[in-house]
Parts: C-alpha cells; sequence; structure tokens
C-alpha cells in the first residue's frame, strides 16, 4: 500500500487550519506544527486550560466558525489524518536539493513537487530540544506581526502593543492596567478598546490617528464589504455605551512617568498627517496599547528563496509561491484578516491535496473561496490605504529615544549613520550602529529604522527565524547541515 503524501502545515491560525482540514479530507496526511498551545492563532486566541475558564457561547458567528473549525480538527486528529504538534517553533525549512521542479501549470505527483523538506523546529518552552519533521510539501501560514513605531517613552512599562494587550485579555484573562488609552492606527484598535473596556478597565480615550476623510475617501471600495462595516458599527456602539472618548486624527507624542507610565500626550494632526499647532492634549493613564498596522511573517518563506511582493510573499491563484512545493496562505501574503485566511488556506489545502496526488486542480471546486478572496482583498487594500502610518511621524522621533531596544541604539545614532556615516541601506545601517543584531533581528525596529533613514524596508537574509541553541545544531545529521542556508553574521546575535 502506497504511503499517502505528506504536507506540512506551518502556523495554526486561520489560515493554516484552514489549509490542514482541506488537505486532510482530500486523503493527504497533514503535520500541522505551532507554536502556541492550541490551535486558533492570536484571532481564535483562547483561555490557557490551566486557568479553568468557562468560554460563554455567545452567538457570534466567529466563534461559531472556529467551533466548526476545532471540531473539524479534532475528527481529524481522532482518524489520524492530522498530527498537530503543538509547542513547536519552527526556525526553518530546508528544501532538498537535487529535486526536479514542476513546470509551471502542470499536474505534479509526490516527486515532482518538490521532493521533500525537512521542517526544524524547537520543541517546548525552553526550546532547547530540537524536532524535525519530513514532508513532501509546505504550506506557510505563518501569520503576521504589529508595527510599532517609537515615540518618546514608548519603553516605559505599561506601554503595550495592541495585540499584546489583546494576548493578555483572551489568553491570560489579565487586564494590563486599570485605565488604558488605546492608540495608533488600523482596526485592531476598535476590538482591543473594546475588549478592555467590557473586562472592566476604564479606556480613557480611542486615539486613532487616520481621520474621517481617509474613510469616505475609500467608502465605495469599503461599502462593497457591508458586513465588515456593520461590525465595525457594531465595535464603535459598544465604545459608546462604555463612554469611551474616540480621537480620530490625533496620534501619540509621548509617554510620561518616571518608574512606570502615567500619562500619554496625543496631538491633533492636520490633513497632511503634521502636528496642528495647539491641538495637544495630556490624558492620564497606567496602560498604553498602540500599535500601527501589522506585517507579513515572512523569515521561513525568505529562507525557502520564495520571491517577495513588497513585504508578502507572492503567490498565485492557487496560493502556491515560486519554489515548488511550496504554498503560502493569510497574513503571510498580505494583511487581510481572517475571513480572507480561511478562504486562502482553504484553496491553497485543496491546491495541495490534488497535485500531491498527481492531479491537475479544478479551480472551480474552491469558486466561492475564490471570490471572497478577491472581495476581501480588495477590502483590506482600502484598509491599508487608509490606515497608513501619519506622515512625518520621523521628524517627531527625538534623537534620544532609544529606537532598537534589544541593542539600544538611539534615532540619533540611526540618522547619524544615513547622514555622516553615508549608508544608503538597511543592511549597512545595521553594520554601523547594530541596529537589528538583537534576539528579535530587526522584526520591531526595522519599519522604524526604515522611516528614519528613508531606506526601503527590504527583506531580511535571516538564515534562521529564531535563534537556535548551538547544542541543537550540532546534534542535527551531517547532511542537513551542510543543506542549511549560509548564515550571514550580519544577520546572527553576537557576544560582546
Amino acid at each position: 500500500m502506497t504511503e499517502r503524501p505528506r504536507l506540512a502545515v506551518v502556523g495554526a491560525g486561520p489560515a493554516g487550519v484552514a489549509g490542514a482540514l482541506a488537505a486532510a479530507a482530500r486523503g493527504v496526511r497533514v503535520i500541522l506544527v505551532d507554536a502556541g498551545e492550541q490551535a486558533g492563532g492570536q484571532f481564535y486566541r483562547q483561555p490557557a486550560p490551566a486557568l479553568g475558564a468557562r468560554r460563554p457561547r455567545l452567538p457570534d458567528h466567529r466563534w461559531r466558525t472556529w467551533e466548526r473549525l476545532r471540531d473539524g480538527l479534532d475528527r481529524h486528529r481522532s482518524a489520524g489524518r492530522i498530527i498537530h504538534l503543538t509547542d513547536h517553533h519552527v526556525w526553518c525549512v530546508q528544501r532538498e536539493s537535487g529535486e526536479p521542479g514542476t513546470a509551471e501549470g502542470a499536474p505534479a505527483g509526490r516527486g515532482s513537487t518538490a521532493g521533500a523538506f525537512t521542517v526544524h523546529a524547537l520543541r517546548g518552552p525552553a526550546q532547547e530540544e530540537g524536532v524535525t519533521v519530513r514532508a513532501d510539501a509546505v504550506l506557510l501560514a505563518t501569520g503576521g506581526y504589529e508595527q510599532v513605531l517609537p515615540f518618546a517613552g514608548w519603553t516605559l512599562p505599561g506601554v503595550v502593543t495592541a495585540g499584546g494587550a489583546q494576548a493578555m485579555l483572551k489568553g491570560g484573562l489579565v487586564l494590563p492596567g486599570g485605565t488604558a488609552v488605546v492608540a495608533g492606527t488600523g482596526p485592531l484598535l476598535l476590538p482591543v478598546a473594546t475588549g478592555l473596556a467590557a473586562a472592566g478597565a476604564r479606556v480613557a480615550a480611542l486615539v486613532e490617528s487616520a481621520g474621517p476623510g481617509a474613510l469616505l475617501r475609500r467608502a465605495p471600495a469599503l461599502a462593497a464589504q457591508p458586513g465588515k462595516l456593520a461590525e465595525g458599527a457594531g465595535y464603535a456602539a459598544r465604545l459608546l455605551r462604555h463612554g469611551v472618548r474616540t480621537l480620530t486624527g490625533y496620534t501619540v507624542v509621548a509617554a510620561h512617568g518616571t518608574d512606570r507610565l502615567e500619562a500619554v500626550t496625543v496631538a491633533a494632526l492636520d490633513r497632511d498627517g503634521r502636528l496642528r499647532p495647539g491641538g495637544a492634549r495630556r490624558i492620564p493613564c497606567d496602560t498604553l496599547a498602540v500599535g500601527h498596522g501589522m506585517l507579513p511573517h515572512t523569515d521561513l518563506a525568505e529562507t525557502l528563496g520564495c520571491t517577495l511582493s513588497g513585504t508578502a510573499v507572492r503567490v498565485d491563484a492557487e496560493q502556491r509561491t515560486d519554489v515548488p512545493g511550496v504554498w503560502a496562505a493569510g497574513e503571510a501574503t498580505g494583511i487581510g484578516g481572517a475571513a480572507l485566511a480561511l478562504a486562502e488556506g482553504h484553496i491553497a489545502g485543496r491546491s495541495a491535496a490534488a497535485r500531491l496526488h498527481g492531479t491537475a486542480p479544478d479551480p472551480r471546486r474552491w469558486a466561492a473561496a475564490a471570490r471572497a478572496r478577491t472581495r476581501l482583498r480588495e477590502f483590506a487594500t482600502a484598509l491599508d490605504a487608509v490606515y497608513a502610518p501619519p506622515a512625518g511621524w520621523p521628524d517627531r522621533v527625538p534623537d534620544d529615544v532609544v529606537v532598537c531596544r534589544c541593542e539600544e541604539v538611539t534615532a540619533g545614532q540611526v540618522r547619524a549613520a544615513t547622514g555622516s556615516l553615508g549608508a544608503g541601506d538597511l543592511r549597512t545601517v545595521k553594520l554601523l550602529t547594530r541596529a537589528g543584531m538583537g534576539w528579535c533581528q530587526g522584526r520591531v525596529c526595522a519599519p522604524a529604522v526604515a522611516g528614519l533613514t528613508g531606506c526601503p524596508l527590504d527583506p531580511g537574509r535571516r538564515p534562521f527565524a529564531r535563534p537556535v541553541p548551538l547544542g541543537v545544531l550540532a546534534d542535527l545529521p551531517e547532511a542537513n547541515r551542510t543543506d542549511l542556508p549560509q548564515a550571514d553574521r550580519t544577520h546572527l546575535p553576537e557576544a560582546d
């Protein structure tokens, strides 16, 4: 009996779970690898089981969707069609060399999708034990991460990202503080502020840098998704019931405090995104949840050699990358939300299953998902234009503000790299300042460094997606070590 083809799905958020279910239902053995203790990702994050929380069955379409996904995942796991590896942190995906690729548009069997892949992961919270998973194809559903732009006082205790505050509330059932300001830009701010208020925090203000005019200019594209607009209106109504003050066309200028956050100063913006004279106000608070949108997680795709389009992984109509045997779905292909991620994951799973079985996929089988993908991607593009960070924000960052927290590099040092030292790209700025050489490898500071210097936010060349203990590398078989991407010392943490 021929062994079923194996698909490794990296990430168990909406896209990863949808892709895993679609592939498993079509005879593919799926290995679902995820860093979380439970499936669901950030959007469907649930309280840790040890907390013993009883989540109410609210009449919410998103929660009903997750129940269907979770039940499907449980059925396939019980039947042995899906192996779910929780608390596994993937640091590299290798493609075996010397395997033939697939001609564009041709059906692909197990031997022609890419041959074989090895997924390297670190197991457990300590991440000291290495695990390898072999598969015939890979679906990257690695999600996204928050973009945070620096300002005076942003390193004070009490300042957290908007997604971080939401994760504390969803996963830990704890409030980051008693009095909160939610600020920045983007649709994530609405559910964060609503969630904090519903959980008992006093939300002193929701501060959104985009003004009403930005929404009006994109009204036709936004109106094409009335359900999304109704969802936003629902959040706004709940904020009104909780007495939350909303300041549109405002931005955070500074956070104040000695040992921890005590207040924030926000200021009004004009139509060009510049500070309006006399428009500043100080708001007392002990928590600031701030975010300026999201960026796709593309580290693993870059290591495999997948082409990016801007900051996202480029895919075709089947969610295939240009590396044979590698699919991508969800926020990794462009930030667009859970509904878009579900549609892309479903398409990717069906396409991968067909090609792994050596048959040509039939796009008519996922026509509804493809139509939803088109509509939701257009909506996401319109939102991107509405919720762009305000123009001129780099000019408002004082020279003494720390930009790279890992290496304690200030805005003044970053500016000097392109000014007096003549750096012309982010890699050279990194070499001259060490900005981006720390634990996060530039994921937090790279957008800020790009904004301060005017350099493009080019994709990195990291050999690994996260730091790896030397013992784990030493224990790899010699062949795997030889095939690993060549490390660039400038992209690895260095000892002092």
